[in-house]
Order: C-alpha cells, then structure tokens, then sequence
C-alpha cells in the first residue's frame, strides 16, 4: 500500500449518511472513483480526494520510490509484486508462508533471517535448481524426494524412481520438522537434517557459459556434459543451489513483506493475508496451542513493560512493614536520591530538547523554499524590499459590479482573440471589445458585434443540437410548474406562452442565412435567437427565458420610463434587431459566453488545436538545433578570442626583441688602422658586407612575418564579427520562436504566469493565439495591456489554512499586513495594474526566495519589455481617443455631443472575414 509522509494511505469508507441512503433511497447520485472504489455523496469531497491522490508526495512501499502520485505508487507496486511472484519459486511460497503463520518476531528482518537459514538447504518437488557435477553446473528440476529416513536405503529410493507416482512419499511430507520456526534451529537439524535428504532431479539444460563476467575464469564443457542433459540423477542438497534472482534474502524480504500482515498491538503475531492464505493452503485459524503461547508472550511483553515502567517511575504505593529509624533513613536516602536522579535526568532531557530547538531554529534556509516561510526581516527593508503589495484596482475593471460578469467577459474575449483564425475574425483589444459591449445607439451599427456573433453562428452550424430545444425546455419547466401547483411568475411581464408563441417564426432557418460580410451581415440578431432557440435550454443556460424575453419583446411605445432608469414592463412583440442594442452589457455577455462554451467544440476549433500542437513540436524541435547552432559559433568565437590574446603584436611586429649591433661591431678598424695591412682590410670590409647582407635578409624576413600575421590577425577579427552576427541572428530568432510559443501555446491552454506567495493568479494574456506582440515595424503591440490578478481557488484556501494550521499562524492577519486591509481577493476576485508604476512596485514586493515568487518574477522579467510596452501603448491611445471630442468635429453628433463612428471600436474592420455563405 502507497505511504504518504511514512504512514500507509488508508481509504475513506462510506459515511453513515450514504450507508443509510443505500436503504431509503438507492437511486441517490453519488461520486465514484473508479482507481481506490471509494464513493463521496459531494462533488467538493471527491474533487478533495483526487488533489489529494494526484500530488507527487507518495512512496512505493516496495521499491521505496518517492515523488510519485497515489496512482503512479499503486501501479509501481502492483509491477513490482508482479515481477517478485514471477521470479519466487512456486513450490516454495506454501512452506515459506506456512512457516511464518503465527510467529510473535520484532522485526521482519529477524524474521527474513531465520526463514532464510531454514530452507536455504531444503528443496521441494517442483523447483527449478541448479546442480553443480564436477564443475559443470546444470538447469534442473526436481521429480522426487526422499526423507531422512530413505538416507540408508538405496533400494527403497530406487524402487520408487521409475513410479510415476509419489503416493509412498506423501505420507511423510519433507522438511516439515525443519520449516517448523516454532522449533528452535538446533532441535530442527537434529531431527531433520536438510544433508540427509536426497532429491531425485531431471537435468533440463546447462548453464550459460559465464566467463564474460569479472572474476570468472572460462569452464571447459565436454561432449560428455552434453550428454548427461536430460538425465535423471540422485543428488543432495550440497551440489543443489538456487538462482539468486530467485532466492535471495532481499527477495525473500520482499515476498515475505507482500504476503504477510500484522496488528500493531504489542507482541502481535505476523499473519498471512487472507486471499494468499486460501490459496497456498495456509490455515487461517489460530490453533488453540499457538493462541495460549501468544497469550502468553503478550502477557510476558506487557509485564515487562509495565516493570521497566515501574522501576523509572517508582514502586506503586503498598502497605508497608513497619521499619527501625535505621531502615527510614536508607529508605529517605534512596528516595531522594530517586529524586535527585529523575530531576538530574528531566533537566537534561529539557537542556537536550532546548539545544535541538535551537541548532533546528539556527539551521539555514536552503533557497528558494516554500513562500510562506519567508518573513521580511529588518535587513530586507533597509535594501528596499517593500512590505505591503501595491493596491491593485478593482473599481475600473469592466462589469465588475454584476458577480462572474468580468470572468465571463475576460472568457469571451480570450476565446474570440485566440482562436481568430479558425473563426475569420481579426484581432481586436479589450478595451474596443467593452466599448462594442455598452454600444446601445440604434441607428449606428456595431461592426464588431456583427462579426462576433455571425462568426459564432457559422462555428455552431458544425455543432450538433436539437430542434427547438428551448421551447422545450420551457413547455417541460411549465409543466412542472402545474405539476406542483406552483403559480407561473411572468418574466417581465410575459408568461411562457406568450414567449413561445413569439419566438415560433423568428430565426427558424438561421443555419442557412448567408449573413454575409459585404451586406454588413444583415439579419445576424434574428439568426442569433434561432441558434440559441437550437442550442439553448433551460439546463445548460438558465437565463435563456429572460434574455430570449428582452429581444422578442418591447414596452409599449407611449410608457414612460421609470424614475431609477428601469424599463417598464414588456408587452409588445418587437424584432431582435431593434431589441438587441437595448440589452444590458451583463446579458450580452451571458449570450457570448454560452456561444463560446459550444464552439470550443467545434471541428474547426479542434483542427486548429491539433495544428498548433504540431507546430509547438516542431518549435521546440527548431529552437533546440538554433540553441546548438548558437553554442557553436560562440565556442568558435572563443577559440578566435584566445588566439589573438597569445599572437597579439608588440610594437616591432613580434613579440621579441631584435637584438642590434652596434656600429663598432659591424667594423674591425682599431685607432691603429695606420700599421694594418692592406690584406687585413680588404677581409675586414668583406665581413661587413656579409653582416649587412644577412641583418637586411632577417629584416624582410620578420616584416614578412610581421604582416602575415598582421593579415591572420585581421581575418580572424572578421571572421570572429561574422560568427558575432550569425549570434546576433541566432538570438533574433530564439525571441521570435519564444514569441510564435506563447501564440501557439495560448491556443491550447491558457496558463498564468505564476502565483505569489498567498496563491493569488497572474494573468496576462497579451501575444495569444491570432495575436501579436510586435507589428509590422517593430512597433508594440496589445490586447489587454494590462495585468490582472485572481485571487485564490478553494483549494489554494485549503492549502492557506492547512499551513496556518502547521505553523501555528493567523494567516489572514498576515494577509492583511502584507496585501493590505482592501487588497486581501477572495476566490472568484478579481484586480488589475494598469501602470507601469504599480507594476514595477509589484516586482519589488515578490520576493525571490520562495519558490512560487521566483518563478513568477523569473517570467515577468522574461516578458517585461513586451508587458510595459503594451501598457504604454494602451495609456498612449487612451489619452489620444480622450481628445477626439474637441479635435474633431462632424455633423452626426449623438447624445453623447461627439460622432461615435470615429472611436476605434467603430472603426474596426474585420480583414479575415469571409463573404461566402
């Protein structure tokens, strides 16, 4: 069984409520885990159980492997226990097992050791073995054996050799006394003797040469070896051995181990598991003899305790004899020195603790570490570290008033932005995507919601569904309603009749409405209430009576609207088109995500899915032989580096001084030239002509070296400025190949950047899927342009408070001292930076030393220069569409007092669309 932290994994048994349910109510649902066959009455517990079982902290009991999950340690050990059934000899499981039925032994390996000794000479009928003759070793196995009593009889074992039957031999079973642990070892041998078995064996094979291994000479197998396989032939134990892989006392350890079990009271007995207890035969039940025998020795271990225990303590109190002052007095003495000694030994026990506590208090911190065990210190704070998280906005983030309105909104547009080629639609920001949102002018159309919503249409014509499936589903909720005598409640003033009566000829044929690009996609609000009329129910999208309510239906046209702003009941039957700019930014967000939630399970989403797995494929594969390239060509640049430090010139062109002779030397006249004679001067000048000849050969000589390594000097500079260049490209590329990942990469999951300290989300979802970081020019590109935090799921809560709980620590105080009083997110909460500014002094707040900290920082440092360029790019266009009001004017002014047609979400074009229909 898998151990977690040194204790086995125990599986949760049904509670008493769903036992209880078994009897009252069989049908109840129910959570299943099919691996462990534990069943969970709520989801939250189930979901619990499997985090549980999928964190890489279990160990294989077996093969004492760690840092796997509970299911990779079960499969760990049901393979080993497979491999170790496989290589045990079978014939030797039954006496092995029976012999450790009931034994009262500490230790397993005690317990290995004596089972070992006792049947390493004993043999079964049946084991494979091997047999040594005279240096040659055979495969064989066992047919016959032949009990101690057989030891002097050749003729009785010869007359059973030819039978084909062992019934003589059953009736004295061998090694019975010998297997027998509850026998002591020296009374064992000498009632059964293993030397005096002897064992008929049939040879099968010999054994493969094995001089190849070290320290094994070559053994020499004649013709006549070679006959004797397949022979039959009497041997003892002394020629016999087993296969190590076999037999061994580490196999045997392990065998042992799988096989048997025991309670952990003390001096309890070591007993076989039941279901291998049935099938090799061994008794389950406890003789009476070996139960009092256990008895007793429990009885004897529980005294002795109780004894030592005693004895530190101090006798019980009994009645006494009454002692002479002599005796009080040594009993007085001894008394106290007890005292004395126990108080002399509490002391140092707490002295020994206190150490402990101390060297573990002083021991360093190997970092990074868990994030939560990091407390800013003093010296922290002096280098600048701040204390208290930069307060991240939620007050600006879009929708944020109505709950999961920003979550489904932030979903919606991700999905449209990253998968936006499958859809033919062109990348837009969030900001054009909220702005298209609030649009509610009438006669100006949105382009953009044109485009989301006919996309979503075409995707969802591939998508399976059922003909009118809402006005099923309300017919179902009406008739449940009159079921239960509930009065109907009308959803803004209509009742379910009426809704369904208005929606019978509207959309009906919206999977073959062209909706075509260059008609402005004409008719897409009338296709849109058809294809939720086919997709929609009240199951998977609750909400689908209201909304489909507000487009079908108007107030009157002569009622006033209410004082807070509230439209007035519906009456009129209206057209989607006229109603759809009058829907609240919450229920057209609803409307996308539900379109959104279907088409993930497009064919086209999927092609597009698989397309860039096999594209971050070959990614990685191109960015491991750029990574190889670029090692390349720097180690070369190295070796040139190096050349040139031990060829570098002096300033004659070598790296040596020419040795010049001076002018005295190049002549042989002395002051008294006048009493040479002419002979002496004609050889003296012909030595000064030979001297200049050969310094002037020496000079071109070193100017010709001089400027050949001049040369080589200048071509390994430019042949180091290439190799430079080609790193240069080399590095290019890596940028572009990490950017064209995290496009890839975002259209198969969408992960954070990391988590901090307290398990809040770091998201940032700029250069994903269709989008870019960077345009045509180089110029910044965004989608977002700013960063968002989440804060912790449940179980990342969990997971808090388990920690407080290990540390002793009021983990929302701490919370509120290091994110602030308004800065503490919930599960579900959401918070930006949209400055420069607040991010630089987020980086600062992380601290590298924790594990999640670091490797969040490590990301933002690797996408900080396209993070801060989106963010001021967003600032940038803010602040210039902020002055379009006052610098342009135009006669289409609205209620607003400025054209809506010159703001970018206006002003988007849709440059992948698709005219066919």
């Amino acid at each position: 069984m898998p151990t977690c932290r040194r204790k086995r994994v125990l599986l949760i048994e049904p509670s008493e409520a769903l036992l209880n349910a078994l009897q009252s109510d069989p049908n109840k649902p129910v959570f299943y885990l099919d691996q462990t066959g534990e069943i969970f009455e709520t989801y939250e517990a189930y979901a619990s159980r499997m985090s549980f079982y999928r964190i890489k902290q279990f160990q294989c009991e077996v093969t004492g492997k760690s840092g796997l999950d509970y299911f990779q340690a079960v499969e760990s050990e049901r393979q080993e226990a497979r491999t170790l059934h496989a290589r045990f000899s079978e014939p030797l499981k039954p006496a092995v097992l029976k012999a450790v039925q009931w034994q009262v032994v500490g230790r397993l390996d005690h317990l290995v050791e004596s089972v070992y000794e006792r049947f390493k000479d004993r043999y079964f009928m049946g084991e494979r073995v091997l047999v040594d003759l005279s240096g040659a070793k055979y495969y064989a196995r066992v047919e016959k054996v032949y009990p101690p009593k057989y030891n002097a009889d050749p003729k009785a074992r010869d007359a059973h050799m030819n039978s084909s039957s062992s019934s003589a031999l059953d009736d004295d079973p061998p090694h019975v006394i010998g297997g027998d642990l509850s026998i002591p070892a020296k009374d064992a041998y000498a009632k059964d003797d293993p030397t005096l078995y002897y064992y008929w064996v049939h040879l099968t094979d010999l054994e493969r040469d094995k001089s190849h291994e070290k320290g094994k000479g070559s053994t020499k197998v004649t013709e006549q070896d070679r006959r004797l396989v397949g022979s039959l032939i009497e041997v003892q134990c002394g020629m016999m051995s087993r296969d190590r892989l076999s037999f061994s006392k580490s196999i045997l350890r392990r065998f042992i181990r799988d096989c048997v079990d025991r309670d952990a009271a003390v001096a309890s007995p070591w007993t076989v598991k039941p279901p291998i207890a049935k099938r090799y035969g061994v008794d389950c039940v406890m003789p009476e003899e070996t139960r009092q025998n256990v008895e007793e020795l429990k009885k004897g271990e529980i005294d002795k305790r109780r004894k030592i225990w005693e004895d530190k303590e101090g006798p019980p109190n009994k009645k006494q004899k009454k002692m002479t002052s002599a005796q009080e007095e040594k009993a007085e003495k001894r008394e106290r020195e007890a005292r004395e000694k126990l108080e002399k030994q509490r002391l140092a026990k707490e002295e020994a603790e206190r150490i402990a506590a101390e060297k573990k208090k002083k021991k360093p911190l190997r970092y990074p570490t868990e994030d939560l065990d990091i407390r800013i210190t003093d010296k922290d704070k002096k280098a600048g570290m701040r204390v208290t998280r930069p307060m991240a906005n939620r007050a600006s983030l879009p929708f944020n008033e109505t709950p999961g309105a920003f979550e489904a909104f932030l979903m919606a547009w991700n999905f449209l932005v990253v998968y936006g080629q499958p859809l033919h639609l062109s990348v837009f920001s969030l900001d054009e995507f909220e702005h298209a949102l609030r649009h509610s002018v009438t006669d100006q159309a949105c382009s953009l919601l044109a485009e989301i919503h006919s996309t979503l249409i075409y995707n969802l014509r591939t998508v399976s569904f059922v003909r009118h499936s809402a006005l099923l589903s309300l017919l179902k909720r009406k008739e449940d309603l009159e079921k239960n005598n509930d009065q109907e409640v009308a959803v803004h003033g209509i009742l379910i009749d009426e809704l369904i009566a208005a929606m019978a000829d509207v959309g009906n044929n919206w999977e073959r409405v062209p909706l075509r690009h260059s008609e402005g996609r004409e008719g897409w609000e009338d296709a849109l209430v058809g294809c939720l009329k086919d997709h929609a129910n009240t199951t998977n999208f609750p909400r689908i009576q209201e909304i489909l309510t507000k487009l079908l239906f108007a107030p009157p046209s002569d009622a006033p609207m209410t004082a807070d702003g509230v439209e007035p009941p519906l009456k009129d039957v209206a057209s989607p088109s006229e109603r759809y700019y009058s829907l609240p930014p919450e229920d057209r967000i609803a409307i996308l995500s539900f379109l959104c939630n279907l088409a993930i399970s497009s064919k086209a989403i999927h092609a597009h899915m698989e397309s860039c797995e096999e594209q971050l494929t070959a990614l990685r594969k191109e960015k491991i032989e750029v990574n190889r390239q670029k090692k390349q060509f720097q180690e070369e640049m190295g070796v040139l580096l190096g050349e040139n430090k031990e060829e570098s010139p002096s300033a004659n062109g070598t790296g040596e001084d020419i040795v010049m002779q001076d002018s005295s030397e190049l002549s042989d006249i002395s002051e008294g030239g006048s009493e040479s004679t002419s002979a002496t001067g004609k050889k003296s000048s012909r030595q000064k002509d030979l001297r200049l000849k050969a310094h002037t050969i020496a000079h071109s000589k070193e100017r010709e070296a001089a400027r050949a390594k001049q040369a080589s000097q200048k071509q390994a500079m430019a042949e180091h400025r290439r190799l430079d260049e080609e790193v240069n490209k080399l590095e290019r590329r890596l940028e572009t190949i990490e950017r064209e990942f995290r496009k890839l990469l975002g259209a198969v999951r969408v992960k954070p950047l990391g988590r901090d300290r307290f398990y809040n989300r770091i998201w940032w979802f700029d250069g994903m899927g269709s989008a870019s970081l960077v345009g045509s020019g180089g110029i910044a590109l965004y989608g977002t342009g700013r960063l968002f935090i989440q804060g912790p799921s449940e179980f990342d809560m969990q997971q808090l408070q388990k920690k407080a709980i290990e540390d002793n620590e009021d983990i929302d105080q701490r919370r509120k001292e290091e994110e602030g009083e308004e800065g503490v997110l919930g599960p579900g909460d959401w918070a930006m930076y949209t400055e420069i500014e607040e991010l630089e002094a987020f980086v600062a707040w992380l601290n590298p030393r924790g594990h999640r900290e670091f490797a969040l920082k490590t990301a933002l440092t690797k996408w900080w220069v396209h993070i801060t360029a989106g963010m001021r790019k967003r600032v940038a266009d803010i602040n210039s569409n902020a002055k379009l009001p006052d610098a342009r004017r135009s006669a289409r002014k609205t209620a607003l007092g400025y054209d809506l047609s010159r703001d970018p979400y206006m002003q988007w074009i849709n440059r992948r669309a698709v005219n066919s229909s």
